[in-house]
């Protein structure tokens, strides 16, 4: 890491009367912690596209029935 990098960590460390490495640990679970957040929310709207108002089949049973009385 660059020494100009090290000095800022350091001084933000201190500022929050913390180590370097309790000061890292904390930055780096904050950042894994949102990118789960953020996948989680992704997938639940995903999956919030994917429901069909009509239930599990959507306009399948409808369509169905127009294909039988249509012959």
């Amino acid at each position: 890491m660059p020494d100009d990098l090290l000095d800022r960590l350091d001084t933000q460390a201190r500022a929050n009367r913390e180590t370097r490495s309790g000061f890292l640990r904390r930055l780096a679970e904050r950042e894994l912690n949102g990118a789960r957040a953020a996948q989680r929310a992704e997938v639940k709207a995903l999956l919030e596209q994917a429901l069909v108002p009509e239930g599990l089949g959507g306009d399948s049973a409808r369509l169905i029935r127009e294909d039988r009385e249509s012959h």
